[in-house]
């Protein structure tokens, strides 16, 4: 069962983004990308009020994705990365994005805080940063 609605061109969507953003940290890398988009998705919360599907997630200004500004975002899904995509949107959740709603690659160490968001932790290039539960019940 699906943690959120969607249709198979939000699944390639969100293949596209977690491919595009995480593809040199792997599966495991490209799944953690995918939580944290599905959780903007389920949020209503913070900057993600108005989000409530794939399309408005992927497409978000501002906040949102760097790749959909670049030409790899924009090649067509590979059925590995339909497959991944499809883990996410049927629950997979992966520490440390499992409540994580913002992501960022630093040049050196994760810091504590980014927008005042706590840090999650970190897994290869990316750190992931989560509200609290508090501010954004949906996403726990």
């Amino acid at each position: 069962m699906a943690v959120i609605p969607f249709t198979a061109a939000g699944q390639k969507l969100l293949a596209r983004l977690m491919r595009a953003e995480a593809e040199g940290d792997g599966k495991l890398g490209m799944l953690m990308v995918g939580n944290t988009g599905v959780n903007r998705v389920r949020a209503d919360c913070l900057d993600f009020k108005d989000v409530r599907n794939l399309r408005e997630m992927v497409f978000q200004s501002p906040g949102g994705f760097e790749a959909t500004q670049k030409s790899y975002f924009y090649q067509r899904a590979r059925a590995k990365d339909l497959d991944l995509a499809l883990k996410i949107l049927r629950g997979r959740r992966e520490h440390p994005a499992t409540n994580s709603l913002w992501f960022f690659r630093p040049a050196g160490s994760c810091p504590a805080q980014w927008f005042g968001q706590w840090n999650t932790g970190r897994y290869k290039s990316h750190c992931f940063f989560a509200p609290t539960q508090s501010e954004c019940p949906n996403i726990f």
